[in-house]
C-alpha cells in the first residue's frame, strides 16, 4: 500500500503503543503540522492517553524524563520538535543517554527515542534550519536514523520504539512528510545500519540521506533521460551506524561518486563519506569525488537566498556531470 512519510511515522507510533505497554510518549507533535498524519495518530492518542505526557517546552527536562523512564524499565519516545531544539537538551542526549551503557559497565541501558524534525524547510532561517545529523554522528553510543523514504520512516521508527536497546535520534524532515512510498504489510525491514540501493546503476553512484534521497532519485532520472548515464542511488538510512561497506561496493562498481548532503560542506556527512572513499576506495575511483552540500554559512530567512544554498536535483546533476566528464582514469599512487 502507498503511504506518506508522515503516515509512516504515525503508524509506527500507533502500532508501537498497542504492542508494548511499557512505551511512553513525552509530547504529541511527532508528525509536525501534517494534519493527515495527526488524524491517523489521534485514535491512538485517545486510546493510550494514560501513557502520553503533554509536556511544556523544556527540552532538557523532557529528555531527562525520557532517559530516566527508559533506565527504569520503560521505553520512551520524546518529541523534541524542531531540529535546533535538541541543542537545549544536548547535555541529556549527548552526555547522559549516550554514555549510560558504557559508564555503567554494561549494566544499564536507555532505550529512549528522541524524535526531531530537522532540515532546511523554507524560511526557517538561521535558528530553525539546522541539520543535526553530522554533529550527532560524532557521539559514541548514540544511534542516528535519517530515513529518506516513507517505508523506512515506518519500519525504522517502529524498530527504535520496540526493539532497540540504545538511545536513538530519529530525524524526520519537514519537506519529506508528504513524500509517498510503497509499504508491504508484514515485509521484513532492512536492518538498521544497512544502506539501501534505491536505484541500480553502472556509471555513477550518488550517496544520499534524508531529504537528498528523493532529490538524488530525481537527478538520476534526469541524467539517464537527458544524458544517457546509468546512475546508482545509495540511501544511507542511518548516520550511526554508518554502512561504509555498501558505499564502497557501489563505488567499486561505478567508479565515480557524488555525495548529496544537506549538512554544511565542512565536517558534514558528505565529508565523512568522502574521507572513507579516499582511505578505503581510492583504487576504485575513475574521477575525483564530488560533494554537493550546503555552503558554510548561516541559512538565511530570504527564500531566494535560501534557494542558493539548497541541495537540489539540478545541483546534484551538475555535480554528476562534472564527475562524469572528469576523465576515465585517475593517477594511481606509485
Amino acid at each position: 500500500m502507498k503511504i506518506s512519510f508522515a503516515q509512516g511515522v504515525a503508524m509506527a507510533i500507533s502500532e508501537s503503543l498497542a504492542a508494548d505497554s511499557r512505551l511512553l510518549l513525552i509530547g504529541n507533535g511527532f508528525v509536525g503540522l501534517n494534519m493527515e498524519a495527526r488524524a491517523l495518530l489521534e485514535p491512538a492518542l485517545r486510546e493510550f492517553a494514560d501513557r502520553i505526557l503533554v509536556a511544556p517546552v523544556s527540552e532538557l527536562a523532557l529528555a531527562g524524563a525520557g532517559i530516566g523512564a527508559a533506565m527504569a524499565g520503560q521505553r520512551a519516545a520524546v518529541d523534541l520538535s524542531t531540529g535546533s531544539f535538541i541543542f537545549q537538551a544536548f547535555a541529556q542526549v549527548v552526555n547522559e543517554a549516550a554514555n549510560v551503557h558504557y559508564m555503567s559497565g554494561g549494566q544499564t541501558t536507555a532505550p529512549v527515542t528522541f524524535c526531531s524534525l530537522a532540515g532546511m524547510r523554507s524560511a526557517g532561517a538561521a535558528q530553525h534550519s539546522h541539520r543535526i545529523q553530522a554533529m550527532l554522528g560524532q557521539v559514541p553510543g548514540l544511534q542516528v536514523l535519517v530515513p529518506g523514504g516513507a517505508d523506512d520512516a515506518y519500519h525504522m521508527l517502529k524498530w527504535a520504539l520496540l526493539q532497540s536497546q540504545n538511545p536513538t535520534v530519529f530525524i524526520s524532515h519537514a519537506l519529506l512528510l508528504g513524500e509517498t512510498g510503497e509499504l508491504t504489510p508484514g515485509a521484513p525491514m532492512l536492518p538498521v545500519g544497512k544502506a539501501r540501493i534505491r536505484r541500480e546503476g553502472r556509471d555513477l553512484s550518488i550517496i544520499a540521506s534524508s531529504i537528498t534521497v528523493p532529490r538524488a532519485l530525481e537527478a538520476a532520472q534526469s541524467l539517464e533521460r537527458d544524458h544517457g548515464f546509468s546512475v546508482e542511488v545509495v540511501d544511507l538510512r542511518s548516520i550511526a551506524p554508518l554502512d561504509r561497506d555498501t558505499v564502497l561496493k557501489s563505488v567499486a562498481k561505478t567508479g565515480r561518486a557524488v555525495i548529496a548532503d544537506e549538512c554544511h560542506r565542512s565536517f558534514g556527512v558528505a565529508a565523512e563519506i568522502a574521507a572513507t572513499l579516499a582511505e578505503e576506495g581510492l583504487a576504485y575511483l575513475k574521477a575525483p569525488v564530488c560533494r554537493v552540500a550546503v555552503p558554510d554559512v548561516p541559512v538565511p530567512f530570504s527564500p531566494p537566498l535560501e534557494a542558493e544554498l539548497t541541495v537540489t536535483a539540478d545541483k546534484i546533476v551538475a555535480g554528476a556531470l562534472k564527475v562524469l566528464n572528469a576523465g576515465s582514469t585517475m593517477r594511481r599512487p606509485v
